[in-house]
Formats: structure tokens, sequence, C-alpha cells
């Protein structure tokens, strides 16, 4: 059901900040998403590989790493967000229908890749205990691991399947 109350002040700024054309050109074709979706990957394994190391591990040199990645990943998600134009983020009032439909299409897609990822934890999980190893230490970067990937999926999964934005000549021809 679409929320009808009217827009604030603040969904119209994020409105606009979401829409802002400036850093199209990063994530104009599907190649282009693909590889920041890869890299969004790779800075956020990095990342919580970095913070996992600082707090179970108590390295300092992890917390510097940590400090190191936060900027290219907050880019990166960046450049995810600009192609689906916020979709994720924004509130519900702010989208039309064809954005909730792919919200909530792109929340589907990402819930069932999410309980392939959870299937593989636990089978993960059921060999180790299995072959008898001692995993009580792999518990919490492993669970922290995969709340993460929770997180992160629908951001993943929409920049991924996000369709490329027409050409201005396609606008007027259909115009």
């Amino acid at each position: 059901m679409a929320d009808e109350r009217p827009m604030t002040g603040y969904d119209r700024r994020m409105y606009a900040l979401m829409n802002r054309r400036e850093g199209a050109p990063l994530h104009a074709t599907a190649a282009r998403r693909r590889l920041a979706v890869g890299v969004h990957i790779a800075l956020t394994g990095a990342s919580v590989a970095a913070w996992l190391f600082a707090v179970v591990g108590d390295e300092r040199w992890a917390v510097f790493a940590l400090l190191a990645l936060i900027l290219p990943w907050c880019f990166t998600t960046g450049v995810i967000n600009g192609s689906v134009r916020g979709m994720l983020d924004l509130r519900a009032r702010a989208l039309d229908e064809r954005q909730r439909a792919e919200k909530a299409r792109v929340v589907a897609l990402a819930h069932r890749v999410m309980l392939w990822v959870l299937l593989a934890a636990a089978v993960g999980a059921g060999a180790v205990w299995a072959t008898g190893h001692d995993a009580e230490g792999l518990i919490f970067p492993v669970l922290f691991a995969v709340f993460v990937t929770h997180w992160l999926m629908p951001v993943w999964v929409a920049g991924l399947t996000a369709a490329d934005e027409p050409a201005d000549d396609e606008i007027d021809e259909a115009r």
C-alpha cells in the first residue's frame, strides 16, 4: 500500500540528493554497476575483516585499516545508490509505483539469495562440527559476516539488477 502522506522537507532533500546526475557516468552502464558492486563487496569484506581484527584480535593496525576503508566504501555505496536513484533509502512516499514495485522485487530477490548464504553457513558449521574441530572461536566472526551480508544484500542486488537509464535521444523519440 502506498504511503499517501505528503513528502516532508527531509523527503524532498533526500530525493534531490539521490537523483543528482553528476555521478551518472560512474554507473551509466551495467559493466560499471557490476564493477561498483564488486568493489563494494571487496571493501565490505576487508572492512569486516579489519573490524574483527580490531575487536576480537585487539590489533591496533586494523583500526587504521578500517579508517582507511571507510571513505572508499562510502563512495562506492553512493555510486550504487545513485544507480538506483536511492530506491532503497527513500521513504515509500517519495517513490512512484514503479519504484515501489522494483524495490519489492529487489528485496524479495535479496531475501532468496540470503537464504542460500545462510544455508551455506549452516552447512559449513555442520561440516566443522562433524569433523570434530573446535569452532567456538568462529561463531561470532561468522555471525557478524552473515549479518553484514544480510544488511547489504539488497544494495548489491539492486546495483546488479538496475536497468540502464534511457539515453536522452530515446526519451525525445518516445515523446
